[in-house]
Order: C-alpha cells, then sequence, then structure tokens
C-alpha cells in the first residue's frame, strides 16, 4: 500500500521542503505542526495542520500538540484490525512520520545554557511519535534523519512504496536516535547530583560504521562502531581513500587512533610511525617529506608494515617516500590528487583522510572494558608547555637546544606504552627534531632506558630522555648517562629523587621535572 498521509514535524529543517514538495507532488496528504506548518506554508506547498486534524489546539505554549489520539491513533493503527476504532476516535491511518527532535544535545554543548532552556528542550511529543511509528513499521515508514530523505524517494518512485526491508532499518534508527536522544538527558541530569561531574547514568549509543578483517586474532571476529558524537577530525569520522586488498582489522585501527592521537602534539609538520600501538619513529621538519623520512629512519626494522600518521595534506614528495617502504595504513587531513595516484599503486595500503583537525588539547571521555564494566576517565590532554615551565632541579641548566629536544621527547612519550622512555634530539638539517630510541612497555624502567639506548646507539650520545613516571632509583639515570644522554626530563615525585638528582649531578646530565604523569597502559 503506497504511502497516502505523512506527519511532518522537523527542528532541523535541512531538505524538509524539497522532501515535502516531492511527496506532494506524489498525491500525498501533508499534516504539519508549528514552525515546520509555517516553512511548507511558506514554500507554498500545501499542507494541513495537525491543530485541524486534531480539533485541538496547541496549549502550554507548544509543550501538547500531538499527544492526541488522532495522532497516535492514525500512527499505530494496524491495517484490516484497527480500522473501527480509528473511525470511532474520527483518525486517519498516518503512513509517513518525518519527525527529528528538539536541539537538546546541541543546546547542551551550547556556552551559557541555562537549566531552564535545557528543560525546554526536551522533547516529548517527537519521541512519542517516532516510537509509535517505529513499532508499528509493518505499516509505517518512519524518517528521523534528513539524510534519508533521498533514499525513501528514490524507493517510493522505483517501488512505489517504501520496502518492509527499507521500514526496518528506518525504525531501527528511530528507535537508536531516541535512545542517544534518552540517554544524553539521562546523563546531563544525573551528573548534576555528583560533585566528581560524572554522571550517576552514562550510556553510549554507537553505530555500526563496517566490519573488520578480524579481530585482535584472525579467529576473533569484529565490527567498527562509531560513536554518535563522534567530533570532525576524529578516526571515527575519517574518510577511507583507498581500502588496499585488504580491510581494516581492530589492531590496524588501534594503531591508527594511537598514530593519530600522537601526531596531534605536533604544530610543526610532524610524522609519527606506530607499531603494536607504540611510537617507533617520530620526528618534526619544515616539510613533512623531511619529517616523515626522519621518523621512518629512527627505527626502519620496525617501521616495516607500520601505520603512519601526519599532521599536514600528504604532497607529492611524501607520497614518493611513503611508497617506499610496505606500509598497513597511512591517516593524515588528506592527499593531493598526485599523492592519491602514487599511494593507491600499493595493493595491500589503507589510506585514510581525517578532513577536519582534532588538536592535542581536544576534550573527550575514554573508556576501557573490564570484566563487569567500564573504566572511564577524561583524556590526557595536557602536555604542550610542561617541559618549558617545569623545574629544573640540577645544577646544570639545560641549553636551548637541549630543552627543545626534552619537548619533543616529552610529547612522544606521553604516547608510549609505560613504563615508557623516549631519546630524542635535533637532526641533521634546522628545525628538525627526531626520536633516535624508544623503550615502552617495560615492567621496570630501567630496563625501558637500557632497550631505548640499545636501538638508538651511537645516536644517544648528546640526546635527550624523557620517561613518563618518577625514576624509582639512581639506576636508570646512570644508565642514560654511561651511553651518552645529556638531559632528562621526568614528573618527579619519587621517594628517592634526592638520589636520582645526585645521580644526574655526578654524571654533569641536565634534569627537569615537570610534575606531570603520563602513564598509558
Amino acid at each position: 500500500m503506497s504511502i497516502r498521509r505523512a506527519l511532518l514535524s522537523v527542528s532541523d529543517k535541512n531538505g524538509i521542503v524539497e522532501f515535502a514538495r516531492a511527496l506532494a507532488a506524489r498525491g500525498v496528504e501533508l499534516l504539519s505542526t508549528g514552525g515546520t506548518y509555517s516553512t511548507l506554508v511558506a514554500a507554498g506547498i500545501k499542507v494541513d495542520s495537525v491543530e485541524s486534524y486534531t480539533g485541538s489546539p496547541e496549549v502550554m505554549s507548544g509543550r501538547v500538540k500531538t499527544l492526541h489520539p488522532r495522532v497516535h491513533g492514525g500512527i499505530l493503527a494496524r491495517a484490516s484490525v484497527d480500522d473501527a476504532d480509528l473511525e470511532r476516535i474520527g483518525a486517519r491511518p498516518i503512513d509517513l512520520v518525518v519527525v527529528n527532535l528538539y536541539p537538546f544535545e546541541r543546546t547542551l554543548t551550547k556556552s551559557g545554557a541555562t537549566y531552564e532552556e535545557l528543560i525546554e528542550n526536551i522533547d516529548i511529543g517527537g519521541p512519542s511519535m517516532l516510537r509509535s511509528a517505529a513499532k508499528n513499521h509493518e505499516r509505517v515508514s518512519v524518517v528521523c534523519d534528513p539524510t534519508d530523505y533521498a533514499a525513501v524517494l528514490e524507493e517510493l518512485a522505483r517501488e512505489g512504496d517504501v520496502t518492509r526491508s527499507t521500514r526496518l532499518r528506518l525504525a531501527a534508527k528511530a528507535f537508536a536516535h531516541t535512545a542517544a536522544y534518552d540517554a544524553a538527558i539521562s546523563g546531563w541530569l544525573s551528573a548534576r547530583g555528583e560533585e566528581d561531574g560524572y554522571p550517576r547514568y552514562y550510556s553510549v549509543v554507537l553505530e555500526k560504521a563496517y566490519g573488520l578483517r578480524y579481530g585482535e586474532n584472525p579467529h576473533q571476529s569484529g565490527a567498527f562502531y562509531r560513536d554518535r558524537n563522534s567530533a570532525p577530525g576524529s578516526l571515527g569520522l575519517a574518510e577511507s581513500l583507498g581500502s588496499g586488498a585488504k580491510e581494516l582489522s581492530f589492531n590496524n585501527l588501534v594503531d591508527v587512533d594511537a598514530a593519530l592521537d600522537a601526531v596531534r602534539e605536533f604544530e610543526n609538520p610532524a610524522a609519527v610511525v606506530v607499531k603494536h600501538t607504540n611510537p617507533c619513529g617520530a620526528a618534526t621538519a619544515p616539510t613533512l617529506a623531511d619529517a616523515y623520512r626522519n621518523a621512518r629512519e629512527a627505527d626502519p626494522m620496525s617501521a616495516f608494515g607500520g601505520i603512519v600518521a601526519l599532521n599536514r595534506e600528504v604532497d607529492d614528495a611524501t607520497a614518493q617516500i611513503l611508497a617506499e617502504t610496505f606500509l598497513e595504513c597511512i591517516i593524515a587531513p588528506g592527499f593531493s590528487a598526485g599523492a592519491l595516484e602514487r599511494l593507491r599503486a600499493k595493493a595491500a595500503l589503507r589510506l585514510l583522510a581525517t578532513g577536519d583537525w582534532l588538536f592535542a588539547d581536544h576534550q573527550e571521555r575514554h573508556f576501557k572494558r573490564i570484566g563487569g564494566g567500564f573504566v572511564v576517565q577524561d583524556r590526557d590532554r595536557t602536555c604542550a608547555g610542561e617541559v618549558e615551565h617545569g623545574r629544573i632541579v640540577t645544577r646544570r641548566l639545560p641549553t636551548q637546544v637541549e630543552l627543545s629536544s626534552l619537548d619533543f621527547a616529552w610529547r612522544v612519550c606521553k604516547h608510549v606504552k609505560s613504563n615508557a622512555i623516549v631519546l630524542a634530539g635535533p637532526g641533521q638539517s634546522p628545525g628538525v627534531y627526531e626520536t633516535v630510541g624508544v623503550g615502552g612497555g617495560q615492567t621496570a624502567r630501567v630496563t625501558a632506558v637500557q632497550i631505548a639506548c640499545e636501538k638508538a646507539a651511537e645516536r644517544a650520545k648528546g640526546a635527550a630522555l624523557a620517561s613518563d613516571a618518577f625514576f624509582p632509583f639512581p639506576d636508570g639515570v646512570v644508565a642514560a648517562a654511561r651511553a651518552g644522554i645529556t638531559a632528562i626530563v621526568q614528573p618527579g615525585g619519587s621517594k628517592k629523587d634526592d638520589d636520582v638528582i645526585r645521580a644526574a649531578d655526578d654524571a654533569g646530565v641536565t634534569m627537569i621535572f615537570t610534575g606531570v604523569r603520563h602513564f598509558r597502559h
């Protein structure tokens, strides 16, 4: 049975005039409310008000307008089952419901939004209509997202009706929409009574973006679910510009996210190469091509089969160097036409573009699954300026070159698994800073120092060292000094700080305490 009657009531009016005009051209009778009604009338589209249909005026400043048996009866009525009841209440079947809700979530993010304003942006009639239509999807089509208008019109033109499979898909989307809406409201309300700002009730609504090649291991299945509120520039909204011969795996996405998070720390052209969620090479330089080359050469063995993140659009020169090594995936704000042509020729290489760019200090909550629940925390947003404003605790002061090297090493160290040690220094060209050795994921800090120094070899001489947490004993500093390290940055705060500082002074090493720890488990 084709659509005869549609009810349209939207806050987001993008595309609604064109959609309504196309429905009217098909002979669909249109019902509408408030602002949507005014918009359609102004566009010259024939539409009846819900008020005239129900015979009941809007009351309480529009708080009550669609909560009426003729509205919900028209939506919920089952064909050939409820005809008598429809006739008794003077209602007519409504076959299409087009509703999106008061902008509560947008109001919530608005600076200075008042309690009263938020309360008035809690929609009541809208969710009720969506849920009624979604429940009765055997007969009724429900549209809550303007991006679905074109598909509905195309199907009407092709099939003469909305197919059952599409009605089912749209119904599921409508319930997800109202669930996310209610989750945002309950989260806001329940956070008001919590001193720490974390809501009593925390719901996250996710949408399946695509299936994964496999999970953490080939015998595990997997899928990627996108957060409904993903920020522009996040991995969740990144565009695939070349998928290579294989789909992304669980591990690929985790590594891409780690690389992207790390490269955001830098303002100058920068590249980070990640393997198993750890940066194995990072560099900044005047050009993106030089930054990537230096990041790769920091540990070329680990870079093979790695993930690369860059903080500038990939140009032709950078693409030429990227193509020299087997890589799993590259993520950047974008790619030039020439870079795409060259990199797409690599059969197994995946390319992702963020478009917009999120900076290192952006705010969001992070979740980690544990047995029976989640631990939730604010994202680690600090880093910039912590070396510059840190406390010099040794007799020798750092040189300007050492300060710059320490700042660079500190920014990278934040993204290495604990216990984390990063060695870095200036490159051979002006404006270049690069890692020369990384030791991460160790159970003893001195072991992480030893691994980083071993990887750096001769390049450890004159390098700067960053440690994500304090040195519990002097042994790590002694090992670093023996390898030729001249400057160290660490949080400080150990019971053995005096012994650690004394070891640095004895070796002529300069040391800065930031007072900030950057564990990454």
